[in-house]
């Protein structure tokens, strides 16, 4: 099993005052941490219009992790994809997989809060077709020879010759939890990313799904379940809740945002605990044991995202959180 850590949104809190730029110097300084602990991967989040100045620009941070590491995969969790030209998202991502040199994974969803669909000038109700018809064009737009695929939605796209191509086919991951989202991504796509609201009983669900619709299909190719999952490593569980609530408090209530499209000014005590429970905490054994039941249910081979980046607790408590992963963490898995 493979642990990977993220998700990078350079969030600013109300009580942050840092500047911008030091948000995304800690980034690029987290990313150097994950590198040098070994961990699997490193990966950045989008999000539009936030007044905490929520990530959008994917690919130049992508673009930036990469200039700062040499092993880690990194990758977008997740690329809203309808609001994408997907020729540029083909260019630029083909870019920033020669940049690492062959370590981009290009995660997508469908999306859902109406005020970035409405400022990108994009129906809601075509967020299925536009993912589906993206993956198509991306394909075509990585493998020799221009473009024949015909886009409803990009019809400038056919006979276009996307150059360079990415040093080799970028593997595509797909989001979401619903049936339909799940076996899209089992028939179209190299991975599958399973949010972190799935108890390991929803988890091993639809990873049986995707095992039985891929070989029903035919689908023998390599395939990766990433598991997603908010949590820290700290010299105990009280300690690491501490160092970890505020900032996983806070994006929690900020999603809770995005996905309703309302404001949410407090997360209510029940909400409160029930995120504490499903988050995983504490010493390094605390952890290993926790992955282990994810590791029972579903196998050897997944990709473990576990989600150590909490906004404006402080770089220096999520440095020694991921080295605390590396050498305490992974080699138990390795």
């Amino acid at each position: 099993m493979e642990i990977g850590t993220g998700l990078f949104t350079c969030q600013r809190r109300p009580d942050d005052d840092r500047p911008m730029t030091e948000l995304y110097d800690e980034m690029l300084t987290l990313g150097r941490a994950i590198d040098d602990a070994g961990l699997a991967s490193a990966w950045v989040s989008e999000h539009h219009f936030m007044e905490d100045g929520y990530l959008s620009g994917t690919m130049p941070s992508l673009g930036a992790l990469a200039a700062v590491t040499e092993n880690v995969e990194i990758g977008t969790c997740i690329a809203l994809a309808p609001l994408y030209d997907p020729i540029r998202l083909a260019e630029d991502t083909a870019t920033v997989d020669l940049i690492s040199g062959g370590r981009t994974t290009l995660g997508l969803a469908i999306g859902s809060n109406p005020r970035e669909f409405d400022a990108f000038d994009v129906p809601r109700d075509e967020r299925v077709e536009r993912l589906d018809d993206t993956v198509g064009l991306l394909r075509d737009a990585w493998s020799d020879g221009p473009v024949t695929h015909e886009s409803p939605f990009h019809g400038g796209a056919t006979g276009v010759d996307i150059t360079p191509k990415p040093s080799r086919d970028v593997p595509i991951m797909l989001g979401g939890a619903a049936k339909p989202a799940v076996r899209r991504a089992a028939r179209t796509a190299d991975a599958w990313c399973a949010p972190s609201s799935l108890s390991v009983g929803g988890l091993k669900k639809r990873v049986d799904d995707i095992r039985n619709v891929r070989e029903k299909e035919g689908l023998d190719g390599d395939f990766t379940i990433y598991v997603l999952q908010h949590g820290f490593v700290g010299d105990s569980k009280e300690e690491a809740w501490d160092a970890m609530k505020d900032g996983y408090l806070y994006i929690q209530r900020r999603y809770a945002e995005i996905f309703s499209g309302e404001e949410v000014t407090e997360l209510s005590d029940e909400r409160r605990e029930e995120l504490k429970e499903q988050a995983i905490f504490g010493t390094p054994e605390d952890v290993v044991d926790e992955l282990e039941t994810y590791r029972d249910a579903l196998g050897d081979d997944i990709h473990f995202i576990f989600r150590t980046y909490h906004p404006g607790i402080g770089t220096e408590r999520m440095v020694e959180c991921i080295e605390r992963l590396g050498t305490d963490v992974v080699p138990h898995f390795s």
